[in-house]
């Protein structure tokens, strides 16, 4: 089912609201962590450990998530999915004198609700909207909540749209069709290692068709052209400033608020994981672009990112450090004669990144590889 995000639509209890959902979706939550081999991650990298814009001491911390002052008037949701799958991504909200921004719809209704109910925790301000930072179901399932509550919906002008393409064409499609041609790329994988691979994507799609077959769909109302970013907000002593940047999705948008170097950077930046290219119109040499944009901003800048811990440019530099790394095992194998499609399975972590996150590899560095192997014009 899908719906807009209206103003003025009679409030609902978001948490019997997602309960319904929720307990049904747990098993396969979990075999989605297990495949992507997620661990716990702190909530801020250890090099922020004396920022004094940063309050060490958590606001509210549920265990799935939790929520901190990061400076004067702005606040980080950051989300272990190793304890819960309310929230999964990283989020934030903004507050003013004269009113309050939210960011993100999560992944459930109930995410939404737990980040509205710490907003209230700090501040009774009206909410002026609620953004999206892109249109990837962990970032936009708990959308519903703001329609219950007439808060309005902000994003990237594409965002409803890939919204229906990718999740409300599964809705009521049937299962076994949908996944049957995926299940053969397991069976006719060639070697243990691209089976493997093609397991781990076969999990991740069955998680997000049956998401998106246990959620109402709701878009947002407030569409945001990008030729008109960026665009300042103002919550009455509190500014931001929307912008949009290429890289992980097509539909990215970040919030920074440059008097005080923050930034929400949505998936623009994963802090201490390997980046997610698998979408259609993920660039590779558009995020980099982005990141080399993001590195040239004061060394103090603080990034909220769309997963893992809170960072610094620290954060922008691992990622950057991963694209390089990715892009020259590429190269080689590309000299090498060897095809994108085997190349894709054949990157090997090094060592010193063996620590670093992966989401489910044919989400991260399999079409990382293709990518950079297309843009050189290579099969």
């Amino acid at each position: 089912m899908i719906e807009a995000s209206n103003q003025g639509r009679e409030a609902v209890n978001p948490i019997s609201l997602s309960r319904r959902t929720f307990l049904a979706k747990s098993w396969y939550f979990g075999a989605l962590y297990t495949a992507a081999k997620l661990l716990p991650m702190p909530a801020l990298a250890s090099e922020l450990a004396e920022d004094s814009r940063l309050s060490q001491t958590p606001l509210v911390d549920k265990g799935f998530a939790s929520v901190r002052k990061i400076a004067e008037g702005l606040y980080a949701t950051i989300s272990d999915p190793s304890k819960g799958f309310q929230t999964v991504c990283n989020g934030g909200f903004l507050v003013g004198k004269d009113g309050a921004l939210l960011l993100e719809g999560f992944i459930s209704v109930a995410g939404a609700a737990f980040q509205m109910d710490a907003l209230r925790m700090v501040s009774q301000v009206p909410v002026k909207g609620a953004l999206d930072t892109h249109y990837h179901f962990d970032h936009s399932m708990g959308n519903a909540f703001f329609g219950s509550n007439g808060i309005p919906l902000w994003a990237h002008a594409n965002t409803a749209k890939r919204i229906v393409e990718s999740y409300g064409a599964m809705q009521g499609a049937d299962k076994a069709a949908f996944l049957g041609p995926l299940e053969n790329v397991v069976k006719e994988a060639k070697t243990e290692t691209a089976r493997k691979h093609r397991q781990e994507y076969l999990a991740h799609v069955t998680n997000v068709f049956d998401i998106s077959n246990s959620t109402v769909l709701a878009l947002p109302n407030r569409p945001i052209d990008p030729s008109k970013l960026p665009m300042k907000v103002d919550l009455g002593g509190t500014s931001a400033v929307i912008e949009s940047y290429p890289g992980h999705s097509g539909t990215d948008l970040i919030v920074r608020v440059p008097e005080q170097n923050v930034v929400y950077a949505g998936d623009l930046l994963f802090s201490g994981m390997y980046p997610v290219c698998f979408d259609a119109q993920a660039t590779v040499s558009g995020w980099r672009q982005t990141l080399k944009t993001f590195a040239s901003w004061d060394k103090d800048t603080l990034f909220v990112p769309g997963h893992g811990p809170i960072c610094g440019q620290e954060g922008v530099a691992l990622l950057r450090a991963l694209f390089d790394d990715i892009e020259e095992q590429a190269q080689k194998m590309h000299k090498a004669g060897v095809p994108a499609t085997e190349a894709a399975d054949l990157y090997e972590v090094p060592e010193k990144y063996k620590n670093v996150g992966i989401f489910a590899w044919d989400f991260s560095i399999g079409p990382t590889i293709t990518k950079l192997y297309a843009e050189w014009g290579a099969k």
